[in-house]
């Protein structure tokens, strides 16, 4: 059956390692990322939308083709004059990444300032995908905003899907950081947490433990993501199914790791897959991710089944 996917945060540009001392530049950020696997996956008659803001430069410009070019759709995305796009450059070492960020001027900040946009956007929606990185770029107020129609959306009986993607450097105050958090799983229907994130900044001693924390804050499901040791479900409540993770041969680069597992666990699930066959195989798309450099993989380079 059609349907409609949104997914709420911020694009940026992207720099990566290319030959020797060169950087190539591409696109993505957290949720796009997830909208990106989304749509490569989802039947052709769902829609796969981005909520965001971008300035009037030619970098937005840049950045609003790229976006169309993947099939994802930008007729919810904010003109804001004086803005640009964030920028970000990935560091690697063994295959493990960091970044250094330039943000400051970033339009995605302000993506929740038009309320009537914002409403609309989420009740267009059938499945609405948000991040902990979402909420942590916007003001308390903003933040605030976006919660409250993602807890109208969840009353209402859509499907609200919170990634909390724990960043501490972009929050001011660790307290704030995760009672926004918090405050995100409770707008939730389900909830795609990384343990070592839950384990560093909840103190969660085991995967069990994340599981039923979030489902006190109200999440109907969740499924946490642990790496090389596979993925845990717990979807309606249900007895929890451990997934493996997939083999992988050599790992070049995790970024997206989590994101692409998200966008194609969504996928096979809206196209009718159990959640285990949704999560083994997104397993095997997020280990052919890591295998490759950025954070977006085309799809001649991922498995077909």
């Amino acid at each position: 059956m059609a349907g409609k996917l949104l997914s709420i945060g911020e694009c940026m540009v992207e720099l990566m390692q290319a030959e020797g001392d060169m950087l190539r530049k591409g696109y993505a950020g957290d949720t796009f990322n997830t909208a990106y696997y989304a749509r490569l996956f989802l039947p052709a008659d769902w829609t796969v939308d981005y909520f965001t803001a971008v300035g009037t430069d030619t970098v937005s410009g840049e950045l609003l083709a790229f976006i169309e070019s993947t099939g994802v759709g930008t007729a919810h995305i904010r003109k804001i004059e004086g803005r640009t796009p964030g920028l970000y450059m990935i560091h690697l070492k063994n295959g493990e990444r960091s970044f250094s960020y330039w943000r400051s001027a970033s339009a995605a900040k302000l993506l929740a300032d038009d309320p009537d946009r914002l409403r609309a956007a989420i009740e267009a929606a059938n499945i609405v995908f948000f991040s902990g990185i979402t909420l942590a770029i916007l003001s308390p107020d903003a933040a605030e905003t976006l919660l409250a129609e993602l807890r109208r959306a969840k009353a209402g009986g859509q499907q609200v899907v919170f990634d909390p993607n724990i960043r501490p450097r972009l929050w001011d105050d660790a307290a704030r950081m995760r009672a926004t958090i918090e405050a995100g799983a409770r707008a939730a229907t389900m909830v795609m947490p990384s343990f070592d994130d839950e384990a560093t900044h909840f103190g969660d001693a085991s995967v069990e433990a994340t599981i039923e924390r979030y489902r006190a804050l109200g999440a109907q499901s969740v499924a946490v993501k642990d790496g090389a040791n596979g993925v845990t479900l717990c979807i309606a409540g249900k007895e929890r199914v451990h997934v493996p993770a997939s083999r992988v041969d050599r790992v070049v680069d995790t970024t997206s790791a989590g994101d692409s597992f998200n966008g194609s666990f969504l996928a096979r699930l809206a196209s009718g897959d159990s959640p285990t066959d949704a999560a083994a195989f997104a397993a095997r798309i997020a280990a052919a991710v890591i295998g490759h450099h950025g954070a977006l993989i085309g799809r001649d380079k991922l498995p077909r089944g």
